[in-house]
């Protein structure tokens, strides 16, 4: 049988105390970015809206973590976690990690050179963050400024 997601959401962030969840609705449509260099010369960095985090790290908690971590690119499998509030589409995830952060074929296609190369750390937060507010004011500009930092020129989003 099918999870009505939006109302598990509701649901869920109503348990924890907070007004009925309104879902974001962008004001313009984001902007058109051709490439400006072929993929196979570009840096390629990756951010996960799972929770993605690796053993040792500290684990996101579910109450507007606004937070990301690093996730160095040569991370073995074995050693990524997820921690997300919606923890019942991790049931595949936890069991192959590469279904929603998919590290190996990254590597794997670097390896064969249609990407210049990766970024040496990939990103990832807790996508499921009630605060629009604290996204766009917290998270954003964090998440901007580390790829600024790592000199990224295309950026795989996997959201969850």
């Amino acid at each position: 049988m099918p999870i009505n997601y939006i109302q598990q959401t509701r649901d869920f962030y109503e348990h924890l105390g907070y007004r009925p969840y309104q879902w974001f609705y962008a004001d313009t449509p984001a902007p058109w970015t051709s490439l400006s260099k072929p993929l196979s010369k570009s840096r390629l960095g990756m951010i996960s809206t799972a929770g993605t985090y690796v053993k040792g790290q500290v684990a996101y908690f579910y109450k507007d973590d606004t937070s990301f971590r690093k996730i160095p690119r040569n991370t073995p499998v074995a050693d990524i976690r997820f921690s997300h509030v919606t923890e019942n589409h991790l049931v595949e995830p936890r069991k192959d990690p590469n279904t929603i952060f998919p590290i190996q074929a990254l590597n794997q296609l670097e390896k064969e050179g249609f990407i210049g190369e990766l970024s040496e750390n990939f990103l990832s937060c807790m996508g499921g963050i009630y605060s629009q507010r604290r996204v766009r004011s917290e998270l954003i500009p964090e998440l901007v400024k580390e790829i600024l930092e790592q000199k990224i020129d295309l950026l795989l989003l996997v959201p969850l």
